[in-house]
């Protein structure tokens, strides 16, 4: 059969059902992951999509078929996936989701249980065990998949890990500490409408909320928080309602956002310095990891507070594993996932935003009031670019700021004395991704126009 092999991705595996992925596809996958992995026991949750229960089926036969027990969650939000591996007895396990990605999309993020609790699994580790080499093409769909003769068929279970999982969620704060807010959160119509009923039982807040029903198609907005008009409901509610400030997750909830009293919206850097304030008070000195799009004032505000800043790449496997390497306590990025050491390095919306809940309460100030002061620099929102190519570019824009301070950690970094850039190419879509920071909104919006002219007019 033909297999796309560009749903194999740098992270996970990822595609439009049922062009690109499909059942027949899934089921490849189910048997490669077991493959590849040698798990014997494997836990598999999904996430609302429409398609999720399909690939769900189709998945779990493969596993089935080369030898594995499975143990079915249900739907569950993708940290429950970390837990699960983490802290129960299973070799490995896969989420069924596209996480904030529109709905026509879905896909598997994969992990293998370790000592430290777990490992990411990207798409492209697997992706010779699904399309094996061939003579003439890696990656060709043309070679045919070789795998190992299994003797006996595994099994499949349901299981219920929601009690052991909020126990352990709120084993890390101090309810008591919490003061009763007044809090809008906006699900999204994704997984985050089934977690949040459970936990506001055991908090003070009063909570209002938005598109709480499960719905695969995301009708009130899109899943991704950073679209263009995704958080003007939960903004304009946070103002209506005079709360004293709002939420809003992705579809399967591992990407938080604040909306401070006004219906702001928080840049997630931002959020990071608030937990990060939070841990180095309770770890002096500690490692917190950021990534190299986030504002430069993250790491002058963590050297501040006494800690120590690691930079890494964009995307929430690289913080994670910046994290590891460093003994790091916890790191986040501006896509709005946040990891946390103590959750087996695993990213949690929910334990963000629990401990938000907490830094809040403790500050006696307004959001608005205590984003203001971490936000010293004017920062504008990424800007993506089409471009054919990539590399060319990235290689005019070096020569045309030589003149900067360069690194090439994540594409290229140039920084001045009251400006920087980063341009890199995204890891999964056809984009180029520009972020300009500066010291003034003046000298950022002539530096935006600048770098805008020349990708665009090149």
């Amino acid at each position: 059969m033909k297999i796309n092999p560009s749903i194999f991705k740098s992270y996970d595996i990822r595609g439009i059902y049922p062009t690109d992925l499909n059942e027949e596809t899934a089921e490849l996958i189910g048997r490669g992951f077991v493959e590849y992995t040698g798990a014997k026991k494997v836990v598999v949750g999904k996430d609302m999509r429409l398609s999720s229960p399909a690939l769900f089926e189709a998945l779990t036969k493969g596993m089935i078929e080369q030898g594995a027990d499975v143990y079915n969650m249900g739907e569950v939000p993708t940290e429950f996936l970390y837990f699960s591996v983490s802290h129960y007895e299973y070799d490995g396990g896969v989420m069924i989701t596209a996480s904030h990605n529109a709905s026509q999309y879905n896909g598997f993020k994969m992990i293998k249980k370790e000592t430290n609790g777990f490992s990411m699994i990207r798409g492209k580790d697997i992706i010779d065990i699904i399309l094996p080499p061939h003579p003439a093409k890696r990656g060709s769909g043309s070679g045919e998949a070789n795998f190992s003769e299994v003797q006996d068929k595994g099994k499949i279970e349901d299981i219920d890990v929601w009690q052991d999982y909020l126990n352990h969620i709120f084993s890390l704060i101090d309810v008591k500490e919490t003061k009763a807010f007044k809090v809008v959160i906006d699900a999204g119509n994704g997984m985050a409408g089934k977690v949040i009923p459970e936990l506001i039982p055991k908090l003070p807040i009063k909570v209002i909320p938005l598109n709480f029903k499960l719905d695969g198609s995301f009708p009130a907005h899109p899943s991704n928080a950073l679209e263009k008009g995704a958080t003007d409901q939960v903004s304009q509610t946070v103002r209506e309602e005079k709360a004293d400030f709002g939420f809003i997750f992705d579809g399967d909830a591992d990407r938080i956002y604040l909306i401070d009293e006004k219906g702001g919206f928080i840049l997630a850097d931002v959020s990071l310095l608030l937990l990060a304030k939070y841990f180095l008070e309770k770890n002096p000195g500690a490692v917190i990891a950021y990534n190299t799009i986030c504002s430069k004032a993250v790491p002058e505000f963590i050297e501040k507070w006494g800690g120590k800043p690691v930079r890494t790449k964009v995307g929430f496997v690289n913080v994670r594993e910046g994290l590891i390497k460093n003994n790091g306590i916890m790191g986040g990025e501006l896509s709005g996932h946040y990891c946390f050491k103590d959750n087996f390095y695993g990213d949690s919306g929910f334990i963000a935003f629990l401990i938000l809940l907490q830094v809040i309460s403790k500050s006696g100030k307004k959001v608005s009031e205590m984003i203001a002061e971490l936000s010293p620099y004017a920062k504008a929102s990424e800007i993506n670019f089409e471009i054919e190519d990539k590399q060319g570019m990235l290689n005019k824009v070096k020569e045309k700021y030589s003149d900067g301070k360069q690194d090439y950690l994540d594409g290229v970094t140039v920084e001045y004395d009251d400006w920087w850039f980063n341009l890199r190419p995204s890891q999964t879509e056809p984009f180029l991704r520009l972020t300009i920071e500066a010291e003034t909104e003046e000298l950022l919006e002539e530096k935006k126009k600048e770098l805008s002219s020349l990708i665009l007019n090149t």
